[in-house]
């Protein structure tokens, strides 16, 4: 009985740490391209970046986030690598065809909002 039970907590533990859901991975890389896209400008800390840069940026947060098993849905990685800053603290925004700045998170979930839709 000791066994089953030793068991079953290493199934639980593995599945506290389970890699990140493929929905949620299809879901992010969408996010990813619509950035990439979107021609819009990204401000990071301060500085703006194109399109691209803001796609490799977002990229590199989400693979380190991955790599830690922190993602359990893609508004976990728009709130955990994609909203702020992990160094200054400061938000992230977009802006896009000259319209004002808007913060990243919100720009990423209606662009979420709108994949879940089709």
């Amino acid at each position: 009985m000791k066994t089953l039970a030793g068991i079953g907590l290493m199934l639980a533990a593995n599945l506290a740490f389970a890699a990140t859901p493929a929905t949620t991975r299809a879901e992010v890389t969408h996010l990813l391209d619509a950035v990439e896209k979107s021609q819009c400008k990204f401000n990071r800390n301060g500085s703006w970046y194109d399109a691209k840069e803001a796609r490799a940026h977002l990229e590199k947060k989400f693979t380190y986030l991955d790599k830690k098993d922190m993602l359990t849905t893609t508004e976990s990685f728009i709130e955990r690598g994609a909203s702020t800053s992990s160094m200054s603290g400061k938000p992230y925004q977009m802006q896009c065809s000259g319209a004002k700045p808007v913060a990243s998170a919100a720009w990423l979930t209606e662009e979420l909002s709108r994949y879940r839709k089709k």
